[in-house]
């Protein structure tokens, strides 16, 4: 072959975007943090049976991977598939980034939506078209210091909001200062207590903000009232240092987090407080609450020419089997409800000590708006509580701000919203 033919043809294999040798299919599939770093791991057995295939996973940082997202969608460069925090499906889909899901649905008996926490199945289907497969799950609720709860005389978990005010009453009784953490940087507190809530945050379609609601108000009322009262102290993650070792000592009994912390707390805790701590569902105003469906899906981008091929990966890190073999190895929660029943150190994950909460929570989660600006939102609503907290804004002042402030952020939204009505 001349030189130049060889050019031609080396370059024209490399505009492919997808990878062959001898018939041998790569997929790209880009992932984030610690997942991006152990999926591999799966991949030979994946390989193994599909011999025609090959999975190449590129590592991004979550920091970055927002971004390098958007830019792959606008120069062309896109994965074939990739994880994708389920707060960013709603902008993906928008943009039309990624492909529509149903028709492998169909297909594939075996990924029943009945085996699929309804929360977390909700949140793949922004407006209202399926682009997103659950690859593992998690929500907020209470990391709890039982003991502490013990000696204080309170016989069990709260399950009410007024359960939870009498036992930081309680606590505050007994001698501890500052019952419960609430990072004052961290938005999930505040938007689990508004997903209790009836009503939405953003009304009218995700067009307006809906924060001088009734609901929202009761939300926000009854967080700050955790630092009114004093049993929060108003300091952000940063400014408490080691959060796990200020909860060893038993400076706080009350801490909303999500799964990744079980492994923090079970590495950073010494053993003789293995039994003093317990995970606990939230409570709601009237009862068990609602917590947020939170966790990152599968997508498919709609420029893959092997979708066959990504589907049977889809598929593949979709099963029950391997699914609890990615909890081993990261910590992530299974998103099929059938792999918590699968045999796990003698017993399953739905029995775990730490685990069996989330199981039971993840029955009661409710999705966040499902607008691509919800991200920059949510951020101003932390911002806003965060001046509330520290009594630079009063409720009434705060509410009022973020609707205005949030109107103005959705104003293209209704633009788009209002032209698409019209045609």
């Amino acid at each position: 072959m001349r030189r130049r033919d060889l050019l031609t043809a080396t370059a024209a294999a490399a505009l492919t975007g997808c990878a062959r040798d001898s018939g041998m299919t790569t997929l790209r599939f880009w992932a984030m943090g610690r997942e991006s770093e152990v999926v591999a791991e799966l991949m030979p057995r994946f390989e193994r049976e599909h011999p025609g295939v090959r999975v190449k996973v590129e590592q991004l940082p979550w920091t970055a991977a927002h971004e390098k997202l958007l830019t792959a969608f606008a120069g062309d460069a896109t994965p074939d598939l990739a994880q994708v925090g389920n707060t960013w499906l709603p902008e993906m889909q928008a943009l039309g980034a990624l492909a529509p899901l149903e028709p492998w649905l169909a297909r594939t008996p075996t990924l029943a939506a009945g085996d699929y926490f309804d929360g977390i199945w909700a949140t793949n289907a922004p407006a209202g078209q399926r682009v997103g497969l659950p690859w593992y799950v998690d929500t907020r609720l209470l990391f709890v210091r039982q003991d502490l709860l013990a000696k204080a005389g309170i016989p069990s978990m709260p399950v009410s909001w007024d359960d939870w005010r009498a036992a930081l009453a309680q606590l505050r009784q007994h001698g501890m200062d500052k019952p419960i953490l609430l990072p004052t940087n961290e938005s999930a507190p505040l938007l689990a207590l508004a997903l209790q809530q009836p009503g939405e945050v953003l009304r009218d379609g995700g067009r307006y903000g809906n924060f001088s609601s009734p609901g929202f108000r009761t939300a926000l009322g009854f967080y700050l009232e955790r630092f009114q009262r004093g049993e929060a102290p108003g300091v952000s993650e940063v400014q408490i240092g080691n959060l796990w070792q200020e909860f060893g000592r038993g400076n706080f009994a009350f801490y909303m987090s999500g799964p990744w912390d079980i492994g923090e707390f079970k590495r950073r805790l010494p053993a003789e407080l293995a039994n003093a701590w317990i995970t606990a569902e939230l409570p709601g105003p009237d009862g068990p609450g609602v917590s947020i469906a939170g966790g990152a899906s599968l997508a498919m981008f709609k420029r893959s020419r092997h979708k066959p091929e990504v589907w049977a990966l889809i598929s593949y890190l979709s099963r029950p089997d391997v699914q609890l073999e990615f909890y081993r190895l990261t910590g992530d929660l299974p998103a099929r409800r059938s792999a918590w029943a699968l045999p796990l150190n003698g017993a399953t994950l739905a029995e775990d000590r730490h685990a069996a909460a989330f199981r039971r929570q993840l029955e009661r989660v409710r999705a966040a708006p499902a607008v691509p600006e919800w991200e920059r939102i949510e951020k101003e609503m932390q911002l806003a509580a965060t001046r509330a907290v520290h009594g630079v804004t009063d409720l009434d002042t705060t509410v009022r701000a973020l609707d205005a402030l949030v109107d103005g952020i959705l104003e293209k939204r209704r633009w788009m919203l209002d032209r698409k009505t019209a045609a």
